[in-house]
């Protein structure tokens, strides 16, 4: 798996919850569908710059936690959906397995205005528009990225 979306999913982990131990944190991302090593696992934790703290692994503070950035969203588009279908307000997206999550939050990042939120599980991503039309025309751009 990508080491950018690997180190987005150490980051949303802290982020939910206190991570008592690089072991937890472990079976949080195999729960996120990566198998890390404890080498590899230090390597991104030191790269993203975690404190352990009395409570766990947090985001140092004053620290903008985003600063971590995901790839364009162009290229995991074209890397990881394969298809788009738009239902009424409601545009669904399948991405291969894994790959929702990342997908969604660049997706986020755009701040399209035709995008009310999106929800994003293991291999699908749920993208809430207010009309129909809105929901087309994000249909049609990540149409466009897939080339």
């Amino acid at each position: 798996m990508n080491k950018a979306l690997r180190q987005r999913a150490i980051l949303d982990a802290v982020r939910q919850a206190p991570v008592a131990s690089q072991e937890e944190l472990q079976r949080a991302l195999r729960k996120r569908g990566f198998k890390v090593t404890q080498a590899t696992l230090s390597r991104d934790i030191h790269d993203l710059r975690l404190v352990k703290t009395s409570s766990g692994y947090t985001l140092p503070q004053g620290e903008d936690a985003g600063a971590l950035a995901l790839p364009p969203v162009k290229r995991l588009v074209r890397e990881f959906v394969l298809d788009a279908r738009p239902a009424q307000n409601l545009l669904v997206v399948k991405t291969i397995i894994g790959s929702a999550q990342p997908v969604a939050a660049a997706l986020d990042e755009q701040d399209w205005e035709e995008v009310v939120g999106t929800i994003a599980g293991d291999d699908a991503i749920l993208i809430v528009c207010p009309d129909r039309q809105s929901a087309k025309k994000v249909a049609e751009r990540i149409e466009e990225m897939l080339g």
